[in-house]
C-alpha cells in the first residue's frame, strides 16, 4: 500500500505542473496548449517505446485500441478543457472544481467495481471523502472571496470555465476507471509499457489536432503566430517539460499505484495533484495562502491519511458488505 501510495505522491507532484502551462502562456490558445503537450508527449514516447519495442510487440490490436481512446478521453479533452478553463477563470476554481476527482472516482469506483476490487464500506470510505470535500470547498471559497476583493471575477467566464472544468472531470473519471480495468486485466504487463503505449497511440491524435489548428489559424485570418506562436522558445520548452513530467513520469507513476491499490482507493489519492497545482499556483501569484486555504489545504490532506491509516480502508469481499 505504502509503495502504491508513494507512486501516487510522485504522480500527483508532476500533474500538478498541467495547471502551470495556463498561466505561464495565456496568450495560447487552449486547444494549441493541449495538442503541442501531446505532441511532445508522443516524440517523447517515440524513443521510449523503441527500447520497449519487445514489450509493445506483446500488445493486440484491443490493446491498442483501447490505448487510443484512453489517450484521446484522458489526454487531449482533458486537457483542452482544463487549460481553457484555467484560461478563462483563472487557476483556483478549475483547480478545485478537479480536485473533486478523489470523491468522484472513489463513489464510481466503490459501486463499479465491488466484485472485482471488493467494496469499501461507506460508513468508513465516508470520513476521507468527506473531508476531502470540505477540504475543496473551503479552498473555492477562499478563492472566491480573493477574485471577488480584487474586481476581478468576470462571471461569465467563470461559469463557462466552471463547466469546462467539470466536463474535465467527467473525462477524468472514466480515464483511471478503464485504465484501472486493463491493469489489472494484464497483471503480467509492465507498467511502463503501457505508459509509453498511451504516449505512441496519443501521438496521431496530437498531430492531426496540431495541423487542423494550423489550417484552421490560417483561414480564420488569425494573427496568432503558427506554429510555435509569440514565444516560441518558452513555448516549445513548457510543452517537452510537461510532456515528459507529467504525461509520461506522471502515467508511469499512476500505472504502478493502480495496479497496487483498490481503484476506490487510489482514486482518493488524486488529491496530491489538487495540492501541488494549489502550491504552484500560489508560487506563481507570489503571495502567502490565507487561513481559509490553509485549512482547506489541511482538511485535504487529513483525508488521505484517514484513507491511508486511520480509517482503515481495507476492500471486503462483495458479499460481506452486500448490506452496506
Amino acid at each position: 500500500m505504502w509503495i502504491g501510495t508513494l507512486f501516487a505522491l510522485v504522480a500527483g507532484l508532476v500533474w500538478g505542473l498541467v495547471f502551470v502551462a495556463p498561466v505561464l502562456l495565456p496568450e495560447y490558445p487552449a486547444a494549441l496548449l493541449s495538442f503541442a503537450r501531446y505532441l511532445a508527449f508522443g516524440l517523447i514516447a517515440l524513443p521510449l517505446g523503441w527500447l520497449d519495442r519487445t514489450n509493445l510487440r506483446q500488445l493486440t490490436a484491443a490493446d491498442w485500441k483501447d490505448a487510443l481512446k484512453l489517450a484521446l478521453v484522458g489526454n487531449v479533452v482533458y486537457y483542452c478543457c482544463l487549460a481553457s478553463a484555467i484560461q478563462l477563470a483563472g487557476g483556483p476554481l478549475p483547480t478545485v472544481i478537479i480536485g473533486t476527482l478523489p470523491v468522484v472516482i472513489a463513489l464510481c469506483s466503490n459501486r463499479r467495481n465491488a466484485r472485482r476490487d471488493g467494496r469499501l464500506p461507506w460508513q468508513r470510505l465516508g470520513p476521507s471523502l468527506l473531508l476531502i470535500l470540505a477540504g475543496i470547498g473551503l479552498v473555492n471559497r477562499a478563492e472566491l472571496a480573493l477574485l471577488t476583493e480584487r474586481g476581478q471575477l468576470d462571471l461569465a467566464n467563470y461559469a463557462l470555465g466552471a463547466v469546462l472544468a467539470v466536463f474535465g472531470v467527467a473525462c477524468w473519471t472514466w480515464y483511471p476507471l478503464r485504465n484501472a480495468d486493463w491493469l489489472r486485466a494484464h497483471p503480467d504487463r509492465n507498467p511502463r509499457t503501457w505508459a509509453t503505449a498511451q504516449g505512441l497511440a496519443t501521438l496521431p491524435l496530437a498531430l492531426v489536432g496540431y495541423a487542423g489548428f494550423w489550417l484552421w489559424n490560417a483561414a480564420s485570418g488569425s494573427a496568432f503566430a503558427m506554429p510555435f506562436g509569440p514565444r516560441a522558445q518558452a513555448f516549445v520548452g513548457i510543452m517537452f517539460a510537461i510532456g515528459l513530467l507529467a504525461s509520461w513520469v506522471g502515467t508511469l507513476c499512476w500505472n504502478e499505484a493502480s495496479q497496487r491499490l483498490p481503484t476506490a482507493l487510489v482514486g482518493q489519492l488524486i488529491v496530491f495533484e489538487t495540492l501541488a497545482a494549489l502550491a504552484y499556483a500560489l508560487m506563481l501569484r507570489g503571495t502567502a495562502p490565507d487561513p481559509g486555504t490553509l485549512v482547506g489545504a489541511g482538511l485535504l490532506v487529513a483525508g488521505v491519511l484517514w484513507a491511508l491509516q486511520g480509517g482503515g480502508l481495507r476492500p471486503e469481499p462483495e458479499g460481506v458488505q452486500g448490506h452496506a
